[in-house]
């Protein structure tokens, strides 16, 4: 697996570097939610802060530094940002 597709679904939120669950999942080729429960059902085999969940202002922030950001002085790829924002997260 190219380094930099990973690299590329690394984000910052609370000043941690962190991977979402989707990215996650579709990195390992699953669904998103047959990925959480293989972590819910291995759940002793991750450390306590292993994950979290953001707030819906957190992820509108995100959505928004990603629509205005740019690649190598390129727009980031549309396709991307468009599957992403479907993917939102679970509700509280």
């Amino acid at each position: 697996m190219k380094v930099q597709i990973i690299q590329d679904r690394i984000y910052e939120v609370r000043g941690e570097k962190i991977m979402f669950d989707f990215d996650l999942a579709e990195l390992y080729g699953v669904e998103t939610r047959v990925f959480n429960q293989a972590v819910k059902r291995n759940a002793a085999s991750f450390p306590k802060d292993f994950m979290f969940r953001i707030t819906k202002k957190e992820w509108k922030d995100m959505m928004s530094q990603i629509m205005i950001s740019s690649e190598n002085g390129k727009p980031i790829d549309t396709q991307r940002i468009s599957s992403q924002e479907r993917k939102r997260p679970p509700s509280y």
